[in-house]
């Protein structure tokens, strides 16, 4: 067990933050298509010692209810979504110690494109960068890249684990020592220490040099957040921060026994990953200011928001069936996207042929119930983290913002001193790298793809 809890924001480039009622707020930033929303974001998340802040992306807006955009515009369901890369590097221009992390999907960017732009984040922010792995999940991001429709599930994992290898392959081409530089001699680097990728696989062929030389912290940090069982394998066959969503204590705690048992089952250490639930925290100086704060911002979600989302994120058209109309069989079998979502309502429901009003109520999407909910003083979130955190159901916690910037502003003004008086939280940075930070060593093992693949 880590010593001390990861904290990590999660942010979107996007009119809202991952809560699509935030922007209503009425102490919401308006200005998020600024470079200082952004930085303003990663400097206060520094102040409070975060060891990341992550971006979330998808490459459509969410535009399948209806087969139309004109909902989700109207009502600005994460309609804005910009390249969350380059603003990474303008918080990097203004912070020295936060991790950077951003989204790229294995679906539609090509290996070496994915291996150059974060060796050269991590470069250029002194070893700060992780990478998201996702894999694309509905037609809307298939239309916008320029394919009739998204790769199946399965299969997306399949490729990825081969689109893994290559971008690991990259960055283990150049050893550490490789750089000479040396005028006198003319030698600028040792070419027996940098290496030619020949991969020859089912869904790539790369053969090249890579461009970008060993980076501060050998390679960017791996995140990845697949919960079903494929997408589960995936991510602890990968992934070094595992984001996850857990509804509640319970199922927090089994889930994170799932996944040291699957890390076991590949040999891998178990405490070689970190996995951080995403919460909801909302401080208030007393309980019941908390209590109004948590009233108001519940206000603020519409049907729309979940109904646009779900259909989103399971690549089906809501709007196909009445509220109360139960799924067949084959409507949930044809389902796609984060399956992950699809399975948990039919636990939480007790049904095997959940309603659209199952859907909407159990998955919480487009609210702020779709993850625990932290609500009081610094003092009762501090006792609410602490308990996930010692009864091993996390090693850290992703905060959601039901607002930007007053949700971070609370949590690092309240709450992350009481967390340090606990000794739950670090003082300050171990170093200067997002590696040293997390607690994790260097490159990931080498993997072997897939047989099937």
């Amino acid at each position: 067990m880590h010593k001390h809890m990861a904290l990590i924001g999660f942010v979107q480039a996007q009119n809202c933050s991952n809560y699509p009622g935030s922007w209503r707020h009425p102490l919401a930033r308006q200005d998020f298509l600024t470079a200082d929303y952004y930085q303003h974001i990663g400097k206060t998340l520094e102040r409070g010692k975060f060891q990341l802040l992550f971006f979330d992306d998808r490459l459509a807006l969410p535009d399948i209810y209806g087969a139309d955009h004109s909902a989700s515009i109207e009502n600005g369901v994460r309609v804005v979504k910009m390249d969350p890369i380059p603003i990474l590097a303008t918080i990097g221009a203004v912070t020295s110690r936060i991790g950077l992390g951003g989204t790229l999907s294995t679906s539609y960017f090509e290996p070496f494109h994915v291996a150059r732009q974060f060796s050269t984040l991590d470069h250029m922010t002194g070893g700060r960068a992780a990478w998201n792995v996702v894999t694309s999940l509905n037609d809307s991001e298939a239309l916008n890249m320029g394919r009739a429709m998204p790769i199946a599930h399965d299969r997306r994992y399949d490729r990825a684990d081969e689109f893994m290898d290559v971008v690991l392959g990259h960055w283990r081409a150049w050893d550490s020592d490789a750089l000479v530089i040396n005028r006198t001699t003319g030698q600028f680097a040792d070419s027996s220490k940098v290496r030619r990728l020949e991969h020859h696989g089912k869904y790539f062929e790369s053969h090249g040099t890579f461009t970008v030389p060993q980076t501060p912290q050998t390679h960017p940090v791996i995140i990845q957040a697949g919960q079903s069982g494929r997408g589960r394998e995936f991510a602890v066959r990968w992934g070094e921060l595992i984001f996850a969503i857990f509804p509640n204590l319970e199922f927090g705690k089994s889930a994170y026994q799932q996944m040291h048992d699957e890390a076991k089952a590949q040999n891998r250490d178990p405490n070689s990953l970190r996995i951080a639930p995403l919460i909801y925290p909302i401080v208030g100086q007393s309980k019941a200011e908390a209590r109004d704060k948590a009233a108001l911002i519940e206000r603020l979600a519409k049907p729309i928001d979940a109904l646009a989302l779900l259909s989103e994120v399971l690549n089906f058209d809501f709007s196909r069936k009445n509220m109360d109309e139960a799924f067949t069989d084959a409507e949930l079998a044809d389902f796609g996207g984060l399956l992950a979502i699809r399975d948990r309502v039919v636990k939480l429901s007790g049904k095997k042929n959940p309603t659209v009003a199952d859907f909407i109520e159990y998955s919480a999407r487009g609210t702020i119930k779709e993850a625990p909910n932290f609500i009081g003083t610094a003092a009762d979130i501090a006792d609410g983290l602490e308990q996930w955190f010692r009864e091993r159901a996390c090693d850290g916690f992703v905060i959601g913002a039901s607002h930007i910037p007053g949700t971070y502003e609370d949590f690092v003004t309240f709450v992350v001193p009481e967390l340090q008086r606990r000794g739950l939280f670090h003082q300050d940075y171990a170093g200067p790298s997002l590696r040293e930070n997390l607690g994790f060593s260097g490159y990931r093992s080498a993997a072997t793809v897939r047989a099937d693949t």
